[in-house]
């Protein structure tokens, strides 16, 4: 007779039982890579925004439609994630884009100003996107953390 190591199988036989250490290794590895990667893939020019109690989060600022304007600095206006302009092209990307946009699609056009931004380069770039044809501007702000002025 066989020697029997209580499985139901014999000795020196095939082990049928599943080894999850090699997956959870490999998942562990995985999910670092994603905590790592995941702040890099914030697309744009970095701004300093301002920080406010309670601004209302809107999910569509993160759409690859959406349309935002970042001015880090006085003078210093960017489009299309990180691609430098000035007032006259920046509007004329606003408009292409918003006619690019499908029909019932919100057409807002969303500012990102930096703190140290004038609140006249902010008022400028207001009115030249109105100007435009455009009145749905969402002024982007952080919210504050506990603990934070």
């Amino acid at each position: 007779m066989s020697e029997s190591n209580g499985h139901g199988s014999t000795a020196g036989g095939f082990n049928c039982d599943i080894n999850v250490t090699p997956m959870v290794d490999v998942m562990l590895v995985i999910l670092i890579i994603f905590m790592v990667i995941t702040p890099m893939l914030q697309s744009g020019v970095p701004v300093a925004l301002p920080r406010g109690q309670n601004p209302d989060e809107d999910s569509n600022i993160t759409k690859e439609s959406s349309v935002v304007v970042a001015i880090p600095a006085d003078g210093l206006y960017y489009v299309d994630r990180n691609t430098k302009t000035d007032i006259p092209e920046l509007v004329e990307f606003v408009r292409r884009r918003m006619s690019a946009l499908k029909p019932g699609v919100p057409q807002i056009v969303y500012i990102k100003g930096g703190t140290n931004v004038s609140y006249g380069e902010i008022v400028k770039v207001i009115n030249a996107i109105r100007d435009a044809g455009y009145q749905e501007i969402g002024l982007v702000a952080d919210r504050t953390r506990p603990g934070e002025q």
